[in-house]
C-alpha cells in the first residue's frame, strides 16, 4: 500500500460528476477520482473550514462510529474494476479490533479528511490509474 493524500477538488457546478486528484505522499505520481456533486461538497466544506449548524451526513457516520468506541484507522482503495474504484475503511473496534468496510472512495476521503486518517492505494491500482509521473 501507497500513502497518498488530498492533492486537488474539481468542482464544475454544471456537471454532476466532479473530480479529487490523490497524490502520492512521497512520491509524484497521481490520480482522478470521479465523484458526486454531494460528495465533492462535502470534501471541500470541511477542508475550508465551513461549520453547519446540524451533522451532514459524513460527519454523522464519524460520529456513530465514535460513539461505538471506534475509529477510523485508515482508508484503502484496494481495487479498480473496469474504471470504478473500491476502498474499505479499515475501523479499529473497541476491542482493538480491526473490521474493513466496503465504502466508495468518495465517502472515504470524505471521512478521512474528517478524522485525519491517511489514505492509502493498493501498488498495482496506483499502477493503473497514476495519470503523471516525473
Amino acid at each position: 500500500m501507497v500513502q497518498v493524500e488530498l492533492s486537488k477538488i474539481i468542482i464544475d457546478e454544471k456537471r454532476q460528476d466532479q473530480i479529487i486528484v490523490l497524490k502520492e505522499k512521497n512520491g509524484e505520481r497521481h490520480f482522478p477520482i470521479v465523484i458526486g456533486f454531494l460528495e465533492a461538497s462535502s470534501i471541500k466544506m470541511k477542508i475550508q473550514g465551513l461549520e453547519v449548524p446540524r451533522p451532514m451526513t459524513h460527519d454523522l457516520l464519524l460520529s456513530v462510529i465514535g460513539h461505538l468506541d471506534a475509529r477510523l484507522e485508515r482508508l484503502l482503495i484496494d481495487k479498480l474494476v473496469e474504471n470504478t474504484f473500491h476502498a474499505k475503511l479499515e475501523v479499529r473496534d473497541a476491542e482493538g479490533k480491526i473490521k474493513l468496510v466496503d465504502a466508495r472512495p468518495s465517502d472515504g476521503v470524505a471521512l478521512a479528511v474528517r478524522s485525519g486518517a491517511p489514505i492509502f492505494v493498493d501498488e498495482e491500482v496506483l499502477k493503473k490509474a497514476a495519470v503523471h509521473k516525473n
